[in-house]
């Protein structure tokens, strides 16, 4: 499993589509254990663009903050879970709460 979290500082950022950054977090499927954890810079903004770069760099899930409904289906027709309404928190504690089945999310708060 690889899971990106679009980051701002060193938090999860509040707009997927305007992030400086991704967390890209590999987790072994059968332990659920963080086996690696890179930072890759995001592309410029552009519509659209997000999900398919995602989707070549072996992401299977997203965990954002606020994400547009395009985004989503985009994402959902590339295979790709999307969390929507995380917290805005370090990327290591968004993926061990969702690990262990505890992460808590809010309404989404984008709308485009």
């Amino acid at each position: 499993m690889m899971i990106a979290i679009p980051v701002s500082g060193e938090k999860l950022s509040a707009h997927f589509g305007r992030c400086e950054s991704f967390a890209l977090i590999e987790v072994d499927d059968e332990s659920r254990q963080v086996k690696s954890m890179n930072w890759i810079q995001a592309p410029p903004h552009q519509p659209g663009l997000l999900p398919q770069w995602l989707r070549e760099r072996g992401v299977t899930a997203v965990i954002a903050g606020g994400m547009g409904p395009r985004a989503q289906q985009l994402l959902a027709q590339l295979g790709i879970h999307a969390v929507i309404g995380a917290p805005e928190v370090a990327p290591e504690q968004l993926v061990a709460d969702y690990l262990a089945g505890q992460l808590k999310t809010s309404q989404n708060p984008c709308d485009h």
